[in-house]
């Protein structure tokens, strides 16, 4: 019986004009598009620059500036009142402000106060901006005199950096896009599965027959997982073929935790199908859901610089532990034993899921 209605809901997918080519179409757009603009390198600053002390290391910090490749050297202001009036129309983002006697300071072993005023209204890029200016004014003091042994600039810092040498953001973004699109694809198709049938009324034939809802619902299940892990196949592939990037663990894990989060997405999408009347109404109940599981899953801002109240949510959102598992496995090369509460964990929401998914069903005749 439940090989029939599987063989049903598989028909009902391949006639539906729209949902097979979403599922191919999504993950390609997901996995070649987003991992590009998704980088938290902050480029294409424009700068200006205010020099009052027009020497030769004035200049050369100038030169410095307008040639590293995080800025768009935008020229000179004659002064900072000018260049105030080129951020506040955001044509500018940062103003460096180089003073009189600025050579002068430096070969006489003092620091010349050298402004760096950074256009906040986005902070990551206004903070950033100020951090790489103040790298380079840093290294053309350097250049020309030793800093005192009791500046801080004057350290020296060894850097290792582990299971991400080169600091690729894309290893940080692919698996956190996987997670994403098993969110999205997994959660919405179930959760407009049953309200579809609802408004096409031919969900009246099923209750009319002795099919128990314990079949009925996993037969609505199944399709979606086998979607689930043939879309996680797919980036998988274009990972490799795109960026070069593979899992540095067994690639077994990442199936198995990726199977649980098809689990319970897809069950939490029958639900809300279940207690919708409407594809609207299951549209925008599940969007609410998935956006702040995305939002409060570590997924873009790490959940230790969130607010204890914060944190204590993220307990009971699947995609944490998902995230964390899914990270430990393809960057960091982590083995089953690393990744065993996270697992057991969305073991327990992948049951809790699906058992409701089932008794939130009712047939009506």
């Amino acid at each position: 019986m439940i090989g029939t209605l599987i063989r049903k809901e598989l028909i009902q997918f391949r006639r539906n004009s729209f949902l097979p080519r979403l599922v191919i179409v999504f993950p390609i757009m997901i996995m070649c598009v987003m991992p590009w603009v998704m980088d938290m390198e902050v480029d294409n600053i424009n700068v200006v620059v205010v020099d009052n002390d027009c020497s030769p290391v004035s200049r050369r910090l100038t030169d410095r500036i307008s040639r590293n490749s995080h800025f768009v050297f935008k020229g000179m202001r004659d002064s900072y009142s000018v260049a105030l009036k080129d951020i506040e129309t955001t044509a500018v983002d940062l103003i460096v402000e180089i003073p009189q006697d600025y050579e002068k300071d430096i070969t006489r072993g003092k620091l010349p106060p050298v402004l760096v005023a950074a256009n906040a209204v986005n902070g990551t890029k206004g903070s950033l901006g100020a951090s790489y200016v103040t790298s380079v004014i840093t290294q053309n003091i350097s250049d020309v005199v030793r800093l005192p042994v009791n500046t801080a600039s004057a350290i020296t810092f060894s850097t290792l950096s582990l299971y991400n040498k080169h600091l690729n953001y894309k290893v940080f973004m692919i698996p956190a896009l996987m997670s994403i699109l098993m969110m999205m694809l997994c959660g919405f198709l179930p959760a407009l599965n049953i309200v579809g049938e609802k408004e096409a009324g031919t969900i009246e034939q099923i209750n009319v027959t002795p099919v128990s809802r314990f079949a009925f619902i996993i037969a609505k299940l199944i399709p979606y997982w086998a979607i689930g892990i043939i879309v996680l196949s797919a980036c998988l592939v274009l990972s490799w073929l795109v960026y070069g990037i593979v899992p540095a663990g067994n690639i077994l894990l990442i199936y198995l935790i990726s199977i649980l989060l098809a689990l319970i997405f897809s069950g939490m999408g029958l639900i809300v199908s279940n207690y919708s009347d409407t594809m609207q109404q299951a549209i925008f109940v599940i969007w609410f859901f998935v956006v702040c599981m995305m939002l409060l899953s570590g997924l873009f801002t790490p959940i230790s610089s969130m607010p204890n109240w914060a944190q204590t949510v993220t307990l009971f959102l699947p995609v944490r532990y998902y995230i964390d598992a899914m990270r430990t496995v393809f960057v960091r090369g982590g083995t089953l034993s690393d990744i065993l509460p996270q697992t057991l964990a969305l073991c327990l929401f992948a049951f809790i899921m699906d058992f409701w998914a089932v008794l939130s069903y009712r047939k009506k005749s």
